[in-house]
């Protein structure tokens, strides 16, 4: 009997997909994700961004810091609500905390069901934040929004963008 040996290399040790099943599985990923840049990039564009931005996150969540902008619709009131909130043919982007939180995925799924178009944005609340993005809370809805500034591991603070 032959056996094939182990290859040492953890990360060849399954090989690489070919180009085409990559390229396949890398637009698809794409066609139901987006990010934090993105996303404040089309909200800062002219004539709006084409989508809906949608915080799944609960309503302590939302007071405590929110997208300006983005609509509010905890994930658990979807099925509820999204016929009221959201119009039908206006893709909607939606999200939570963060990169630990599938709640922005749990919403999209029942956007999904109820027949809406939509994308996760990767990164949530926490990354918009972190790429010093600018956000509203109950404490500033007075005062106007509140920005922190880019952290150096999750977004270039010398350039305009990451260039990817």
């Amino acid at each position: 009997m032959t056996t094939t040996p182990l290859i040492a290399n953890p990360v060849l040790r399954v090989p690489p997909a070919t180009p085409a099943l990559a390229a396949a599985h890398f637009r698809a990923g794409l066609a139901f994700h987006t990010d934090v840049s993105d996303v404040a990039a089309a909200l800062s564009a002219d004539g709006g961004p084409g989508f809906v931005l949608l915080d799944s996150r609960s309503t302590e969540a939302w007071d405590q810091g929110r997208i300006p902008g983005a609509v509010h619709l905890p994930t658990a009131l979807v099925p509820l609500q999204a016929e009221r909130l959201l119009e039908r043919g206006v893709p909607v982007v939606t999200y939570c905390w963060g990169p630990g939180c599938n709640g922005a995925a749990r919403a999209a799924l029942a956007l999904a069901e109820l027949g809406y178009q939509v994308k996760e944005m990767l990164g949530g609340f926490e990354y918009w934040v972190r790429e010093g993005f600018a956000y509203e809370s109950v404490a500033s809805v007075s005062s106007g929004t509140s920005r922190r500034a880019p952290d150096p591991l999750t977004a270039p603070v010398e350039a305009g963008d990451c260039g990817c």
